[in-house]
């Protein structure tokens, strides 16, 4: 074994990690080379000094003063109102994902749409949903995305969503004629509908 091999086997040697094979070699290194037994000499001193540097002395109670010196943690007011509320705030959670989704189904669905009872007298020219002059559509009319031109007579409400509606002097509408162009009066459409559905089935 040379010097080089023996240099990095002196701290385990110290340490007394080295195995029996290695370290028996190394006795005999250091009795052959004198700089090498010099070196294992001053990290002896070393780790002497080491192992006679005094130990701060901690506070049996440190843990807990410098627990107490930290800032109480403060809760949001809305985490404590919801620990109070869990019923309401699943709801309003709920109500939020449905107007999520109900606004994106908006952005999403742009193509013409239509809906009601009574179809036969309907006339569709483009995005132009026509009620004619002479013609009568028994029953609510929906129409999304498009124009409504009503020149006849509707029995029933006239629903536009996201578009226009025209009415001739020669129309007549029994019911009332709402127009929905904001995705959130449409999410409160579509919640109103939801409700009178569940109604209808009770």
């Amino acid at each position: 074994m040379d010097c080089k091999e023996a240099l990095p086997l002196l701290h385990e040697y110290l340490d007394g990690d080295l195995q029996q094979v290695e370290a028996a070699k190394l006795k005999q290194h250091l009795a052959e080379c004198a700089g090498c037994r010099k070196r294992l000499a001053q990290f002896e001193k070393v780790e002497a000094l080491i192992q006679a540097w005094p130990k701060p002395e901690v506070p049996a109670d440190m843990a807990s003063r410098i627990m107490q010196s930290l800032p109480p943690a403060r809760r949001k007011p809305w985490y404590s109102w919801v620990r109070r509320h869990p019923a309401i705030s699943v709801a309003v959670v709920f109500l939020m994902v449905m107007a999520a989704s109900f606004a994106s189904l908006w952005d999403e669905d742009k193509e013409l749409m239509l809906k009601g009872d009574d179809l036969q007298a309907v006339v569709i020219e483009g995005n132009t949903v026509i009620v004619p002059e002479g013609k009568t559509v028994t029953g609510d009319l929906t129409v999304k995305g498009g124009k409504l031109q009503v020149e006849g007579d509707v029995q029933g409400n006239l629903v536009v969503i996201d578009g226009s509606v025209v009415m001739a002097s020669t129309a007549h509408i029994s019911g009332q004629v709402k127009t929905i162009d904001e995705a959130f009066s449409w999410v409160w459409f579509k919640v109103n509908e939801l409700f009178g559905q569940l109604s209808n089935w009770q």
